[in-house]
């Protein structure tokens, strides 16, 4: 087997990915499969951090455009992030994966709080972390943290997880002319509104040459095979490989 192309990675898993089909929650099915692709490249030897969002319980976007003071939105959403992150390591556990959630707000009942150099070593350890509750702070996307962390923690790639094989001129759900890019700038995402991430977190992994892979993670196999380095969705970078 070829030997991985990233020895350590930043996974950007949404919310809205573990909800499936259904209109709320967690489904446990994509759970289950999801982890299963960790647990893979996990034994790899690869070492896998994971940032998940909080919007198939609740958004704070949402919670603010209904009338909702948007720092108390927001601090609802983070909690929503830590109730998925939970999940998702118990469903890891069971598989044999060792994990630790590390939250960006102190409940120490439940998750370790977060701290750069501990993170690292659990990484080192060849165990999973997965990160909740954002930043710690509101008006803070999830996309943010996971820019964030993914610097802090020295990820060679963050791999943002969609329902889409990469990034389109225009919402290919929507619009049957859209275009796949295979490749794009920083700047291209930004000049062309693409929503890849937010732009906080775009100009966070410009300033920092941090590449981002954006995939469907509805194709089995698709993080082991980034991994591995094949051609999956559209890189983001620096320049325009195309």
């Amino acid at each position: 087997m070829a030997d991985p192309r990233y020895k350590r990675i930043l996974l950007k898993l949404s919310g809205e990915a573990l909800m499936g089909d259904q209109g709320y929650g967690i489904d446990h099915a994509i759970l289950d499969t999801i982890t299963s692709e960790v647990k893979e490249i996990c034994e790899l030897g690869v070492e896998v951090a994971i940032v998940i969002g909080g919007g198939n319980i609740f958004r704070g976007l949402s919670g603010a455009a209904k009338g909702m003071e948007r720092a108390s939105a927001d601090y609802m959403g983070m909690l929503a992030t830590v109730l998925n992150a939970l999940a998702l390591q118990n469903i890891l556990e069971n598989k044999g994966v060792v994990t630790r959630v590390q939250s960006a707000i102190e409940m120490r009942e439940l998750a370790e709080t977060y701290i750069r150099r501990r993170a690292v070593r659990h990484l080192e350890k060849g165990r999973v972390v997965i990160f909740a509750a954002g930043t710690g702070n509101p008006y803070f996307t999830t996309d943010t943290a996971a820019a964030l962390r993914a610097m802090e923690i020295g990820a060679e790639i963050i791999m943002k997880a969609t329902k889409v094989d990469g990034v389109y001129s225009a919402d290919p759900m929507k619009d049957k002319t859209a275009t796949k890019f295979d490749s794009l700038t920083y700047l291209d995402v930004l000049r062309k509104d693409l929503r890849v991430m937010d732009a906080t977190a775009i100009s966070l992994c410009m300033d920092n040459s941090l590449p981002i892979i954006v995939f469907n993670l509805n194709v089995p196999g698709n993080i082991k095979k980034i991994v591995l380095g094949e051609t999956i969705g559209t890189l983001v970078t620096g320049r325009n490989n195309a």
